[in-house]
């Protein structure tokens, strides 16, 4: 099997797990928190998001992508993390900032998943990642990209 073949089997079998747990572990448990409760879940997971640094040295293993994408995926993510940790801080000190600054991750979030995939896709990225490069773009992207906090959130206002 070639490495896009093996990374795109490795991110549906990721989605597919995702969906599962959040569906008949996660989901039901946020249902019966609070909001803010519920909130902190996704954020925590987001705020490890800066592990998308890791692309300077994957570069320098073999992952074939410019520097111009590396750096957009790269701040992207760190932005995100600063979001992610400032809207944890400011919901645990119940400020009503909190919501602002969780859908600014959200818009934020989406917009780098979409610039990282159109550049991924444009630069061929599966072909070269390797190791924990590999790992990182083939299952953690796709567990983050689960845990963005707007679906959770509008799903608990509709109640």
């Amino acid at each position: 099997m070639n490495l896009t073949a093996a990374g795109l089997t490795a991110q549906l079998i990721s989605f597919v797990l995702l969906i599962s747990g959040v569906g008949f572990v996660v989901g039901p448990w946020m249902k019966r928190q609070p909001l803010a409760m519920a909130l902190s879940v996704p954020l925590w997971v987001l705020a490890f998001r800066y592990v998308a640094l890791q692309i300077f040295s994957g570069q320098r293993s073999g992952f074939a992508v410019s520097d111009p994408l590396a750096s957009e995926i790269a701040w992207g993510d760190v932005a995100a993390t600063i979001l992610a940790v400032v809207g944890l801080w400011l919901l645990h000190y119940r400020s009503p900032a909190a919501r602002i600054i969780v859908w600014l991750l959200v818009i934020e979030s989406v917009a780098d998943l979409v610039n990282a995939t159109v550049g991924g896709i444009r630069e061929n990225a599966l072909e070269t990642a390797q190791g924990v490069t590999w790992l990182i773009l083939n299952m953690y992207a796709e567990f983050v990209g689960g845990c963005r906090p707007d679906g959770l959130a509008t799903r608990r206002a509709a109640r």
